[in-house]
């Protein structure tokens, strides 16, 4: 992590720039930070890449199957560009951790507990990929972050969505070499069973510090290393012997030869400890190190402001209702999931609020919308102040999404119908205006994993409102899972019926896409 340098922008997409975490084939990365001060990674694309006229719609096409993997070993896809944007971007979850790459370069191969342990991690992630029907197409060193909790994997379709070979030149290769299956080195279509190669092949390379078709300090040409993968055999002789035979077959030459994530999983089976126990001590620490940075980077840094409030006459102060003494609120739009430990010794996971933005935009200006500026009543509404919730704002909304049935039901939770209400009252800003209630029940336990929360209005900008979570807590008194505090939403209405919910930029498994007025 580095300090931005002179040239580069404040802010891209409405984040703000925090510092610089590198640069390489696709463009650079920024360390930002979105307005409830949740870090991302903020990935920009080479202009010369966006001017392809093609580029945009695959890109987009490619970050909407990287959102499908939800799982404990991928980051979210928080943003990304517009078509005609430029240059064109990605932001994603943060995660403050070297990569398995930066870290072999730095302090060798990784040994014993660790190795073993980082083999379950990675074929553990690899079998959530193909659960989602991903293909990742680009496992290499660089795209495997070494995080303190588990390791990650990112950058899905990333490399497919630039070098797509239907838009590049003859000759193409999708991938990194080194690490690419030998069908991607022939140009032929790759599957999950190329991504089962690429990964022995990391996982080689964290045994040895090189690629398996590279001996170490050994620079090849391109042509000549493609024709090691597909016609030699990879060096797998500094890979402990208990796991080189597992990597032996998945770096087959021959795809249906190759086990699956799952059935290589199940070889590696107890074999390896936690992650979190098997850290080696300096890469805690380095992990350690990397997140007070951050901290520091976003304690000094300030959210983007809002644009400035339309001035409006100031309305009649309206005393706001006395909201209850424990109001049930709930954070309906997710952005993220977290494993808790439930009784009887079963983990599942419990889809909490990690730093969520609900959405609404609301016409009420100029009796445009359909109602003519008026409530549900019919009676005119009166015109808000700046620092005013808007009347026609106030009332209840209610919604229900499809949950998520067809989950694991251990890096994230089996749930059914997902319900949702949300009561706006009226008040200034700094008052308690308004709560959210959800309804989530686990599949199998019947547990409630819903939140609730109490909306506390920060600011009103024209169309546009401002709400932070002034408390927090599981809908269900019993549950034992802690709820977050502090998330901030932003509101826009899409008419005067309905709010379209999102959750900066990616809306969160099985919440409903939309709240209709109850009343």
């Amino acid at each position: 992590m580095e300090s931005l340098r002179p040239g580069d922008p404040p802010e891209i997409g409405g984040y703000r720039l925090l510092a610089r975490l590198g640069e390489g084939g696709m463009g650079e990365v920024f360390l930002a930070r979105t307005a409830s001060g949740r870090p991302l990674a903020l990935k920009t694309v080479h202009r010369e890449l966006s001017r392809d006229p093609d580029f945009a719609d695959r890109f987009a096409r490619e970050i909407r199957a990287n959102d499908r993997v939800r799982s404990a070993w991928t980051v979210s896809v928080v943003d990304f560009s517009a078509p005609g944007a430029s240059p064109q971007w990605l932001a994603t979850e943060y995660i403050a951790a070297p990569s398995l790459g930066e870290w072999v370069h730095r302090h060798g191969p990784l040994t014993g507990p660790a190795l073993w342990s980082l083999a379950r991690e990675l074929f553990a992630a690899l079998a959530a990929v193909r659960a989602a029907g991903v293909v990742h197409r680009d496992i290499k060193p660089g795209n495997v972050l070494l995080g303190r909790e588990r390791p990650f994997l990112i950058d899905f379709g990333i490399a497919r969505a630039v070098h797509d070979p239907r838009h590049t030149r003859t000759g193409a290769v999708i991938g990194t070499p080194g690490f690419l299956a030998p069908e991607q080195a022939t140009g032929a279509l790759a599957e999950a069973p190329a991504d089962v190669f690429s990964l022995a092949a990391v996982l080689a390379c964290a045994a040895t510090g090189c690629s398996p078709f590279l001996a170490d300090g050994e620079e090849l040409e391109l042509p000549g290393l493609l024709y090691r993968i597909v016609h030699g055999e990879p060096a797998l002789d500094g890979v402990p012997e208990g796991l080189r035979p597992l990597l032996g077959r998945c770096l087959a030459k021959d795809p249906r030869e190759r086990p699956t994530a799952d059935e290589a999983l199940a070889r590696i089976g107890s074999a390896a400890q936690e992650w979190s126990a098997a850290v080696p001590p300096p890469l805690a620490a380095d992990a350690a190190h990397r997140e007070t940075e951050l901290h520091r980077f976003l304690a000094a840094s300030r959210p983007l402001p809002l644009p400035a409030p339309v001035p409006l006459p100031q309305a009649p102060p309206t005393p706001p209702p006395a909201l209850p003494a424990t109001p049930p609120l709930y954070s309906p739009g997710l952005a993220g999931t977290r494993r808790v430990p439930w009784a009887a010794g079963a983990a599942v996971a419990a889809v909490l609020v990690v730093a969520a933005t609900l959405a609404i935009r609301m016409p009420w200006n100029g009796g445009a919308g359909g109602d003519g500026g008026r409530d549900g009543s019919g009676s005119p509404a009166p015109t808000p102040s700046p620092s005013a919730m808007p009347q026609s704002w106030i009332g209840t909304w209610t919604g229900t999404g499809p949950g998520t049935p067809d989950a694991d039901g251990i890096t994230r939770a089996r749930t059914g119908e997902f319900s949702v209400t949300v009561t706006l009252n009226a008040g200034s800003v700094g008052d308690l205006v308004g709560r959210q209630v959800s309804e989530v029940k686990e599949s199998i336990t019947g547990r409630n994993l819903g939140c609730t929360e109490a909306l506390e209005l920060r600011q009103t900008t024209g169309d546009r409102a401002v709400f932070a979570a002034a408390t927090s807590h599981p809908t269900d008194p019993a549950a034992t899972f802690d709820c977050p505090k502090g998330n901030l939403y932003v509101l826009t209405l899409t008419d005067p019926g309905h709010l379209a919910l999102e959750t900066e930029g990616a809306q969160s498994a099985g919440a409903p896409a939309t709240l209709t007025r109850s009343r």
